[in-house]
């Protein structure tokens, strides 16, 4: 089984909130990988989550650290929480570069995913940053530089292609409607094993010694509604892909 790095899936906010001549702030802390941990988890996979806000400064900066784990999940966390580290912010240090980094570490052999969401591949208003980075390079799909976003409240339906594909063995092809999904353009030998319309659901290729999947949507809400959640292949999904994701290390 796969030692897997989940880094992103959580998220801070702060509001103001008004009455009358009065105000106030409040603030407001939100995980939302635990389904996808324990999947991978009860499917005998080994998992360290690492929550967006830790990304800055304990992401891994050099290959000997990052090839402890077989598979490096990231999901809906952007680009700049890799490129910045707080001590080249602060005191102006020289720091690794963790997109060529992470481009290595598959060419090399290791396992990369990019689960969709608002920080993922361009995400809102582009500012996720993906498109041109190495990041980039190792994927299965092109990135956009502005706003990927496809908002379907309405909810929308994925097709299975490629249902004999190892990276879906066990998931069953009546998917769960989604809210929404990053659009993403498949790179020539890519294959694509689930849409959604006409665009990319699930992207796979193997990148030089490694191999790497795009998942457009999300592992969670809101794009991922409770019933994907509940859905009986939830869990065969991700231990499928990230077992296939592990199988050239």
């Amino acid at each position: 089984m796969a030692k897997v790095l989940l880094a992103g899936e959580q998220v801070t906010a702060s509001g103001i909130e008004i009455k009358g001549f009065d105000y106030f702030g409040t603030n407001a802390y939100k995980e939302d990988g635990a389904h996808l941990v324990a999947a991978l988890t009860a499917g005998g996979h080994e998992v360290e989550w690492m929550r967006t806000h830790n990304v800055p400064a304990e992401f891994p900066e050099d290959e000997a650290a990052l090839r402890t784990y077989d598979v490096v999940i990231l999901s809906d966390v952007g680009a700049n929480s890799l490129l910045f580290h707080p001590q080249m912010l602060s005191a102006s240090q020289r720091r690794a570069n963790r997109l060529k980094l992470l481009r290595e570490y598959v060419a090399g052999g290791g396992g990369l995913a990019m689960v969709g969401g608002w920080m993922s591949f361009a995400g809102i208003d582009g500012r996720a940053r993906y498109c041109g980075t190495p990041v980039e390079e190792a994927l299965p799909v092109e990135c956009t530089p502005y706003d990927d976003r496809q908002e379907r409240p309405e909810g929308v339906v994925p097709r299975t292609t490629m249902a004999d594909h190892p990276a879906l063995g066990g998931v069953p092809s009546d998917w769960p409607f989604f809210l929404g999904y990053n659009r993403v353009a498949p790179k020539e030998g890519a294959e694509t094993l689930v849409t959604v319309d006409d665009d990319p659901l699930l992207c796979v290729w193997t990148y030089r010694g490694g191999r790497s999947a795009a998942f457009t949507s999300d592992c969670a809400p809101h794009w991922g509604p409770p019933e994907f959640l509940a859905w009986s292949g939830y869990a065969a999904l991700w231990n499928s892909l990230v077992t296939w994701l592990a199988g050239a290390s």
